[in-house]
């Protein structure tokens, strides 16, 4: 049986690590798990994780796309499909891979061979047009994690508008309300992702 591979994508800041770290606490006693990090020159994100220990250090790999963060993650996946293939045989019978996209724009997605399901993590903070300018991640991911609820009214975003512009641009897709440092939202995150853990 090979994992379950799921893709976390979303703009710089949006909290993507944050999502990945609630995960992994949440998820990781019941589940085996492992986290591929994707950042342009560093492995910071891996290593957050690793200092926050979301995971053992031995379940997280960092990987150092060197360019553009969406090439890594759709157009040549190579780095990131060697990777999990690299956790895959040293930890036997993982139930789910996390991939985590560098920070990009509304148009990354992930390739097809790389991953099973897709979650894309926007930042309320940004704005409530964010959802209506569409975007393959708002449009097309399988899940749409509106984070950061709780500044709404400091940056004048207005949550309801925030949900119409997401059911109209999402059809019947889910998305969820979240503010992850809170730790709101993430049940039904974890339930999104259970129902297809299969």
């Amino acid at each position: 049986m090979t994992a379950l591979r799921v893709g976390i994508a979303g703009p710089v800041g949006s909290g993507k690590t944050a999502l990945l770290d609630a995960l992994c606490k949440a998820m990781g006693q019941q589940d085996q798990i492992a986290v591929v990090t994707n950042d342009i020159y560093t492995q910071e994100d891996a290593q957050f994780l690793v200092r926050a220990q979301a995971l053992a250090s031995d379940r997280i790999l960092g990987v150092e796309t060197g360019g553009c963060p969406h090439t890594a993650i759709r157009e040549d996946a190579s780095m990131n499909l060697t990777a999990v293939e690299q956790l895959e045989s040293d930890k036997a019978q993982l139930d789910l891979v996390f991939l985590e996209s560098g920070g990009d724009n509304l148009a990354a997605t992930f390739s097809p061979e790389l991953v099973d399901l897709t979650i894309y993590v926007i930042d309320v903070a940004a704005g409530d047009k964010i959802p209506r300018k569409g975007g393959p991640g708002i449009t097309k991911s399988d899940l749409l994690v509106i984070n950061k609820i709780d500044l709404a009214p400091y940056v004048g975003a207005d949550l309801s508008i925030l949900e119409r512009d997401a059911k109209k641009m999402r059809g019947d897709k889910p998305f969820v309300f979240a503010n992850l440092k809170n730790q709101e939202g993430l049940a039904a995150v974890i339930e999104f992702i259970k129902l297809h853990l299969g």
